[in-house]
């Protein structure tokens, strides 16, 4: 076992769990390529340029952006991991954005027919679960300093 550690560098399970997944995104991209492999292997070539290419660099400069405009803090306050506060609902608003930008920037053909809802009421819905998001966000951030400060001033 030991040998078997130090050449792969972590436990049978793992190696069975990566041996899986492996093989379970070749049955997929099979299935996938199946009907027009063209026009998947095009989608996926496109998919991997605009997120190394253009999401990448924008996402970076915008965490680089927030980590050095509030790294300044007071030093009677504890230190405390606040970027991730703000990463989580940046990325699950900037997923839903991404998932269903074509309805929420009303540049798709009228769904009104297939969802009863016109293409008006996704930007506001947009919106809304993205400040709930933030505001969550915010809430637990507050808490958890909260319990953080109170922690530290027990032990000064």
């Amino acid at each position: 076992m030991n040998r078997f550690l130090r050449w792969y560098g972590d436990g049978p399970l793992h190696l069975l769990a990566l041996i899986c997944s492996l093989a379970l995104a070749g049955y997929a991209g099979q299935r996938l390529t199946t009907d027009r492999p063209l026009q998947v292997s095009i989608w996926f070539l496109g998919a991997a340029i605009g997120h190394d290419l253009i999401l990448l660099p924008l996402y970076s400069l915008a965490d680089l952006s927030a980590r050095s405009v509030l790294r300044h803090r007071n030093q009677h306050t504890p230190a405390l991991p606040w970027i991730n506060y703000l990463r989580v609902p940046a990325f699950l608003s900037g997923l839903l954005l991404l998932v269903w930008f074509p309805l929420i920037l009303d540049l798709s053909a009228p769904y009104q027919r297939d969802t009863g809802l016109s293409e008006g009421v996704y930007l506001g819905r947009w919106l809304a679960i993205t400040a709930v998001l933030f505001g969550v966000a915010a809430i637990a951030f507050a808490v958890r300093l909260r319990m953080t400060r109170a922690d530290y001033l027990k032990r000064r």
